[in-house]
């Protein structure tokens, strides 16, 4: 063998070792090792994680010359690049179960370089500069770690491409400098989404104490009966000392009320403020009042229009939950003016800690207002809006008023209850029917919508939109809708919900979020996987009798198995060890997708041909490109007390080891 053929057999024998070791840790991938690695590109070139619209607008107002540490990631299954905001953002995500099966291994990977630039840091800790920062390779960089920078998300690391410039920084702002691998092995943060997982029983407590807190605003003294001294409810307002009960005895009155003191007023019997049919009936502009058991009517017909229902496609456009709608003021500035404007039966206006409590509103305009109202509760109310939202308004609106909406009934108008930088509402125990959507957030993070019934929307039931946070979608059973829930945003937790007979059950736009123990059944299509990356965890849900259980699009290779735990899908079919299916099942697959429909596809799933592909399919995700595989679907449901409730136990197969059976047959 000559010199040349030797090395050329080492060469090529090295190459056959790199991919088998590939292979056999990973899973497969084709890396060309000797390809020249790919440029940097422009930050809007990339596909972004780790910052949400809302914070992107926070920034333009507070720190407009912001530049906040990037990673920039050439993956080798990927056909675009993907960028992170802060290096702690990559480095939780590539240590996550499964990443490497759905994004392969990075082929080059670049961060900020802030050498050379006049980086300032704002009161805020956020790093800010007047020249845009160049790029330089992750693994050429030095790192300054527990300085005074900080992201929206915490403490920053901040890259260098010389440590003389990254020693200056942290001379001057604290830190120590790292080097790149240190950097990845940094312990951790705790995951935002699994925080809120255990956060929202915590927050339910605080929402009970809240309700809590305002229902003594009912016990206040009486200290005026309207028709006792004071004919009209204003003139009874006007002359009631703070913290007293206002007495409305049954009857109707004929007026628009304004309550500009801290006083409840408080209906008896058949109780009826009425307005004149032009403007707002009811305005609260003191903290700490409240309006209790009256019913309001005669409310004005200013409505948003066709500005708000006509003009935006709220269901299918990408946009509005990604950041290229930040040059679009209508979504933010103007939609205060519209949503927050028109006639309503209850305004209140920056009023905080006020109570709405046993109200029965008939409107086609908006039910309730609050405008700069947080700690408000809302309760025990009833709105019925306009039959056709195109004419109607809100049932209940909340512009930058967190608090709590709970047991109330919201029927017809545009949306049932409409949420705009309401950092932390708490929704929960709504009957929610016939409206263009039921509940709608926009810009609003930390959010908990908890045990809602919502039906009959033309649109969307449960509509998280505008990428936002850290939100709770818990407990709701949605049913006859066209799009029963989305989810836009990051860090969100989708649990428990119960979503039955819609067009759509669930449009997953969330990313590095947590989606579990949910029932999706007899909807057209049980979800659809659009997220562009593969961020989430989906595990332990219930698809049964969905025409399709999942469709796929603007993505990847999907894995919705987290941990070894997988779900439940009605057709899926294999060998169990008591607990999981040994093959996995692609809901998107002609085949997999048919085998709860299909007469012998069961039977077709099987033969050795497909069960071989479907395991080699499973090694090689170039193979799955836009698809979603489950590697352990469940034998037996997750949610088996839903199955019993409603009779569905002829779905429930038994989870017999070693046993081949077809899944929901």
């Amino acid at each position: 063998m000559s010199p040349t053929e030797s090395i050329a057999g080492r060469t090529a024998l090295f190459a056959l070792v790199g991919v088998a070791l590939v292979g056999g840790s990973v899973g497969l991938f084709v890396v060309d090792l000797g390809a020249t690695p790919p440029e940097p590109v422009a930050s809007e070139e990339t596909v972004s994680v780790g910052l949400t619209l809302a914070d992107e607008l926070r920034l333009e107002d507070t720190a407009p010359d912001a530049a906040l540490p990037r990673v920039q990631v050439f993956y080798s299954q990927y056909p675009f690049p993907v960028g992170y905001y802060g290096i702690e953002s990559f480095a939780a995500k590539q240590r996550q179960p499964y990443h490497r099966d759905q994004f392969g291994y990075p082929t080059a990977a670049y961060v900020t370089d802030y050498a050379g630039r006049p980086l300032e840091l704002t009161d805020d800790g956020i790093p800010s500069t007047d020249e845009s920062p160049g790029w330089v390779a992750a693994e050429d960089a030095v790192y300054v770690a527990g300085s005074a920078a900080r992201t929206p998300d915490g403490p920053a690391l901040l890259p260098f491409s010389t440590r003389e410039a990254a020693r200056r920084f942290a001379a001057e702002h604290g830190g120590r400098v790292i080097d790149w691998q240190t950097a990845l092995d940094r312990p951790a943060e705790a995951d935002p989404a699994t925080e809120l997982r255990e956060r929202v029983e915590t927050q339910r407590r605080e929402a009970n104490e809240t309700v809590a807190s305002r229902a003594r605003l009912r016990e206040r003294p009486v200290s005026v009966v309207v028709g006792d001294g004071e004919p009209t409810v204003n003139g009874a307002i006007e002359s009631a000392p703070p913290n007293t009960t206002v007495l409305v005895p049954n009857g109707t009155y004929r007026e628009r009320v304004e309550v500009d003191r801290p006083v409840t007023l408080r209906g008896v019997g058949d109780a009826r403020i009425v307005g004149d049919g032009n403007g707002t009936v009811v305005v609260v502009r003191s903290p700490r009042a409240a309006i209790v058991d009256v019913d309001v009517s005669g409310v004005g017909n200013a409505v948003p229009g066709g500005a708000a229902t006509d003009d935006h496609n709220h269901v299918n456009d990408p946009s509005h939950d990604s950041a290229d709608t930040v040059g679009d003021e209508y979504w933010d500035e103007d939609i205060e003016e519209t949503y927050a404007g028109g006639d309503t039966a209850i305004a209140v206006e920056t009023a905080p800690n006020a109570l709405v409590s046993g109200v029965g509103i008939d409107t086609d305009a908006a039910g309730v207002i609050l405008y700069e109202s947080p700690g408000t509760v809302v309760r025990n109310t009833t709105v019925v809006g306009s039959e056709s939202y195109r004419n109607g308004h809100m049932g209940l609106v909340a512009m930058r008023s967190p608090g709590v909406v709970e047991d109330s009934r919201f029927t017809g108008g545009l949306d049932g209850v409409y949420t705009h930088r309401s950092d932390g509402i708490v929704v929960r125990n709504n009957g929610i029917y016939d409206n263009r959507m039921g509940i709608h957030t926009m810009f609003t993070s930390g959010s908990v919508l908890y045990n809602n019934t919502v039906s009959g929307q033309e649109y969307t039931g449960i509509h998280v939109m505008t990428g936002p946070r850290r939100n709770a979608v818990v407990g709701n059973r949605i049913t006859e809708t066209v799009t029963a829930l989305v989810v836009g945003g990051s860090e969100s937790y989708v649990a428990d919900n119960v979503v039955l007979e819609n067009n759509l059950g669930f449009q997953v736009d969330a990313v590095g979020s947590i989606i579990e123990g949910n029932v999706f059944a007899d909807n057209r299509a049980g979800a659809e996987a659009r997220a562009q990356l593969p961020t989430n965890r989906v595990f332990d849900n219930d698809f049964v009798g969905n025409e399709r259980h999942v469709r796929s699009a603007n993505g990847r290779l999907r894995i919705w198995t987290y941990d070894g735990r997988g779900n439940y899908w009605e057709g899926a079919t294999g060998r169990t060890d008591g607990t999981v299916i040994r093959r996995p099942y692609t809901p998107t697959d002609p085949v997999d997708g048919r085998l709860h429909r299909t007469d012998g596809a069961g039977t077709l799933a099987l033969a050795p041909a497909l069960d071989a592909l479907a395991g080699f399919q499973g090694a090689v995700p170039g193979m799955r490109a836009d698809e979603v595989i489950d590697t352990a679907p469940r034998c037996e449901p997750a949610n088996e007390a839903w199955f019993e409730r409603t009779g569905r136990t002829d779905t429930e197969p038994v989870c017999a080891s070693g046993t081949r059976r077809s899944v929901g047959q």
